[in-house]
């Protein structure tokens, strides 16, 4: 298994990533859209149009950035893929033995090569520097710590839905679409997560922030600081955000389920993810808790941060075998302590 690759871009941020990995990002690119290769220049330009064009009428800072990231890359389907959203993903905030607030998650996303192609980025903004979990070409953040401040993560929010049952999900899931397109003075998740990250000093304005920011569809943020307690969800929808402080638990639904929306995955599958974090020990061996059924086909990455102090970070890749199970390791585990990265064997 090779190293996650590590890139210090305090000094130019994701444009600067996207430029010293241009093959790592085309061949990311290809393992993920592998399937539509044949007719990729056919039905990747249109895609990336639609989305450049949703880009324009969003609130994000990061436009012209990631405009400049596609032309580097050369590539139909640079848009798509920043635009695309993470599917099904599990997330605990908790204290440790210690009474220090700590991070777990898991990333759940359909595309191959996820796993194996994840990449730690040294970021920097206004507020300070951060490391961002994250792939070469890619704009917003998913899952990042920054020592001394905060570590968030993203998880996708339950389903609008409108409709009752299965046959009107495909209905719904237009419906869904079509109002995110029509959406303007939105942020994409990702690009107000980082913005966080770049512009705020300490964890009580990083919630401040993501709880007041426009947003462009529904989503849910979980943060941890640096002090006992310091731990929050923020369930946004596009103009409302509820927080909810202390420890949690964070699947693909909101903690009090509501009418008119839908969680992602099952309920019994939601539920059966929280309590298999619930029954993680706070010093359980690092990502002995990455197993059914948090871990399943779709599990790409895995994370665990603290921001107390130097930082703690460590992430590992994954990535589903060609034959029916669970994905297994692809990266060894990348290590951070005491501000000294290492590649550590799994």
């Amino acid at each position: 298994m090779d190293a996650i690759h590590f890139l210090d871009v305090r000094d130019g941020g994701p444009v600067a990533h996207a430029t010293a990995r241009i093959d790592a990002a085309a061949a990311l690119r290809k393992a993920c859209l592998g399937v539509v290769a044949p007719m990729g220049r056919v039905c990747l330009p249109p895609i990336d149009r639609i989305a450049a064009n949703w880009l324009k009428r969003s609130a994000s800072a990061y436009r012209g950035e990631l405009e400049r990231i596609v032309a580097i890359l050369g590539f139909p389907g640079a848009m798509t893929l920043n635009m695309s959203y993470l599917f099904a993903c599990t997330t605990q905030a908790y204290e440790d033995k210690n009474g220090l607030p700590r991070l777990r998650r898991t990333l759940d996303w359909p595309f191959q090569g996820l796993g194996r192609g994840v990449e730690i980025a040294l970021q920097s903004g206004a507020a300070g520097e951060f490391y961002n979990a994250t792939w070469p070409g890619a704009v917003g953040v998913l899952s990042a710590m920054a020592p001394g401040r905060f570590c968030a993560a993203i998880n996708q929010a339950p389903m609008k839905r409108r409709t009752q049952g299965s046959l009107g999900f495909a209905y719904d899931a237009v419906l869904n679409l079509r109002d995110a397109l029509a959406s303007e003075g939105g942020w994409p998740p990702d690009h107000v997560l980082r913005y966080a990250f770049e512009t705020c000093t300490t964890f009580e304005e990083a919630v401040e922030c993501i709880a007041s920011a426009p947003l462009a569809r529904p989503t849910l943020f979980t943060l941890a600081g640096v002090r006992r307690g310091e731990m929050a969800l923020i369930e946004r929808t596009e103009h409302e955000a509820r927080v909810l402080r202390g420890p949690v638990i964070v699947v693909n639904d909101w903690q009090e389920p509501q009418a008119g929306w839908q969680a992602r995955m099952s309920y019994e599958n939601n539920v059966n993810r929280k309590a298999a974090m619930r029954a993680v020990a706070p010093d359980a061996p690092r990502f002995s808790w990455v197993r059914e059924p948090v871990l399943n086909r779709l599990t790409r990455l895995a994370v665990e941060m603290c921001s107390v102090g130097a930082g703690d970070f460590a992430a590992r890749g994954y990535e589903c075998p060609y034959v029916k199970g669970q994905p297994a390791p692809a990266t060894q585990d990348f290590c951070l302590r005491a501000a000294t990265p290492t590649a550590l064997a799994a």
